[in-house]
This record gives structure tokens, sequence and C-alpha cells, in this order.
């Protein structure tokens, strides 16, 4: 009796043991497939991102030092986390809101006064418009680049004949920031100021709060009193919202920064080709003399 009580116990523990590996292999392979898809929906992202980026990319040939670096925090910090990260965390914000109530449409009418634009979507929208102007940049170094080029052919072909040199751009295709080109950058910079701050106010004016609330209320049609609806992640919501708005604002004063780049610049040059001609003509006169 002894011996059939301990191979009893024996085969309890071995049928327990092969179901606690299954639950533990079954655990492994969902949490693969999660993985999986999470890193299938990233790879879209960064997919659907690369065609602005490579544009992007090669504005920082025909940028200043602190124009590159605005690109790079573009790239890094709103692009990258944007298409990484973000979507993940937000996800279906409607599905994932839970209300204390069943009533038919309160849930969606809730959603859609506080909410009547996808945070995720708003952050799309806003690097699409900022980025804008400096494409448009981009487009008119390129008309730049194409015109010396053909000078450059003129020049070759007809030696003898007077043809305008080139004077904003190398044989490589790098521009120097001067005349149209000076007017054309310090534009595109005025205007992604504007866009940005414009971006930041319509945020606030749009969800009408700066941090992620835990919960919303409300009590207007179809909802029947007054409803609560509670929010999933709140504060890690809210760490993403503090973190866009810092790098919107870290733009704008990169962007005030290179302008006053420029300008300093600018005159610099002016100064130094001003003291060149007064040397010129200060050296033509005394061997006239």
């Amino acid at each position: 009796m002894v011996g059939e009580g301990g191979e009893e116990k024996e085969e309890k523990e071995e049928e327990e043991g092969k179901e606690g590996s299954e639950r533990i292999q079954l655990h492994q392979e969902l949490t693969a497939r999660h993985t999986k898809q999470v890193c299938s929906q990233t790879g879209v992202d960064m997919a659907e991102w690369s065609f602005l980026a490579a544009l992007l990319d090669k504005v920082q040939l025909h940028s200043t030092v602190v124009g590159k670096v605005w690109l790079s925090v573009l790239f890094l910090f709103r692009i990258f986390i944007l298409a990484a990260g973000v979507d993940t965390i937000w996800g279906d914000e409607q599905a994932n809101m839970y209300c204390n109530t069943l009533s038919v449409g309160c849930k969606n009418a809730c959603y859609d006064k506080s909410f009547p634009m996808s945070h995720t979507r708003f952050w799309v929208l806003h690097i699409l418009f900022v980025s804008t102007p400096t494409l448009i940049y981009l487009g008119h170094v390129l008309l730049v680049i194409r015109r010396e080029n053909k000078l450059r052919r003129r020049l070759e072909e007809k030696i003898g004949k007077m043809v305008k040199s080139p004077k904003y751009s190398d044989e490589h295709g790098k521009v120097q920031i001067k005349g149209p080109l000076l007017a054309s950058y310090i534009l595109q910079l005025l205007l992604k100021i504007l866009l940005e701050a414009a971006f930041v106010v319509g945020q606030y004016f749009l969800y009408g709060f700066i941090l992620m609330p835990s919960k919303i209320t409300f009590m207007d049609y179809p909802c029947k009193g007054q409803v609560e609806c509670f929010i999933t992640r709140p504060t890690e919501k809210s760490i993403f919202i503090i973190f866009m708005l810092a790098m919107a604002f870290f733009s704008v004063i990169l962007s005030i920064v290179e302008m006053f780049h420029l300008m300093l610049s600018n005159i610099k040059m002016r100064k130094r080709r001003s003291s060149c001609l007064n040397e010129a003509t200060h050296k033509s006169q005394v061997t006239f003399c």
C-alpha cells in the first residue's frame, strides 16, 4: 500500500511537471509572437519615415553646423522615437479607455470630445509641417546647383565668350549660403519657428491640457448623467507629451541660434570684404604716387 501511494505521488509530480513545462513553453511562444508583431509594426513605421529621412539627410550637406544639430534632433529624438515607441504605447486609445457606463455611444462621445485627434497623428503632422520649409530650401539649392553646373559646361565649351562664372557652388556640389540662398535659408528658419510655435499652442487649445489625465468626466448626450472614463498609462503618456514639447522648444531655440549665427557670420564676411577693398585701394594709391 505504501509503495502504491508513493507511485501515485510520483505520477502526480510528473504530470504537474509536464503541465508546468507546457505552460512555460506556451508563455514563451506567446511572448515571441508579441515581440515579432511589435518589431514588424516598428519596421513598417520606420519604412514609412525612410523617404522623409533620406530627403532631410541631403539637407545636411547644405546646412550650417547648428542646422545639422537641428536635423539630428529631428531624426533621433522625434522621428525615431515616434516611429519606434510612441505608437506601441498609445495604441488604440478609444478601445483601451474604460467608462463606468454601458450606454450606447457614450464612450465614443467622451473620447471624441477629449481627443479630437490622436496625439500620435498630431505629432506626425507636426513633424511633416515643420520639415516642409527645409525641403523647400533643398529644392532651391538643387535648382541653384543645376544652373551653375550649366554655367560650368558653357565655360568649358565657350572659353572665348563672356559667360558668368558660378559663385554659389563648387564643382563638388557644395553651396555657399549667401545671396538668394541666404535669404531662402533665413526664410525657412522663420517658417520653422512659426510652425513650431503654432503647433505647441495648437496642442494646448486642441486638448485643453498638457499632462495626460487619469480620468475624464463627461455628461453630455448620449450619456445619462455624469460619466467617468479612465485612460490607460496616463503617467507614461504624460512623460512622452512633455518630451515631445521639450524637443519642440529645443528646436525653436536651435533655429533662433542659427539665425543669429548666420547674421553674425554675414556681418563678419562684409567687414572682411570692405577691409580687403580698402587695402587694395590704398595700395593702388601708393603705387600711383
